[in-house]
């Protein structure tokens, strides 16, 4: 259930749903998906499907994934970006393939410990990992010119907003009952923030505070 024919069919099914950024789809491709899931739920890591990892958190769903990493680069690659909810470290493995640079936040300190020995595995070495509220960012690594959030706020964070840099650009789902994905471009003459609806979503909700 995770061989190579396995996860070619997830990828066929990702470009029939319209994913076509190849470097996306390689890192896609190339990600175990398998290693990111309890041993009892392995076996379904190839669907399409968010799956629980504790904690009342999922492993979202690969075309979700692959969504949000392609909206990340659609106005150019970027270098440092910020990944809000690390969660199993699926999507963070992800971003380690695509971008220079992946400060990912967690506020689940079991969750952060697994995705940490999962990441050291697959030898990220551009991965930094901290266990902290995300709402607030990581502004001593900031300005990122990329914030991707896997949780969702009723509103975008302010010091999200502020840590990002001019041309960088912000994915988050947002809204509560009723979410959409959003992606917000910052002008980098102006500094004004320009945010566009992509389609609907549903993410488990941005909270607040820390766990240990």
């Amino acid at each position: 259930m995770t061989s190579r024919r396995t996860r070619e069919r997830l990828i066929e099914r990702l470009m029939d749903q319209g994913i076509c950024n190849f470097q996306v789809v390689s890192a896609i491709r190339e990600t175990p998906r398998h290693i990111f899931l309890d041993e009892a739920l392995a076996h379904r890591a190839y669907e399409d499907d968010a799956l629980p990892i504790g904690f009342n958190q999922t492993l979202s769903q690969p075309y979700t994934v692959a969504r949000m990493s392609e909206l990340l680069l659609s106005y150019g690659p970027r270098r440092r970006v910020l990944e809000i909810g690390t969660g199993s470290g699926y999507q963070t493995a992800v971003l380690a393939q695509l971008v220079e640079r992946v400060y990912s936040m967690e506020r689940i300190e079991p969750l952060l410990d697994k995705a940490r020995q999962r990441l050291r595995l697959l030898k990220h070495e551009n991965v930094f990992l901290r266990h902290a509220d995300g709402a607030i960012g990581w502004e001593e690594a900031g300005p990122f010119d990329g914030i991707l959030s896997a949780a969702a706020p009723e509103q975008i964070p302010p010091r999200l907003l502020e840590q990002l840099a001019p041309g960088g650009v912000l994915i988050t789902p947002l809204g509560g009952d009723e979410q959409h994905l959003v992606m917000v471009y910052r002008d980098p003459e102006t500094g004004e923030y320009d945010m566009q609806e992509i389609e609907p979503a549903r993410f488990v909700p941005l909270v607040r505070g820390v766990l240990r």
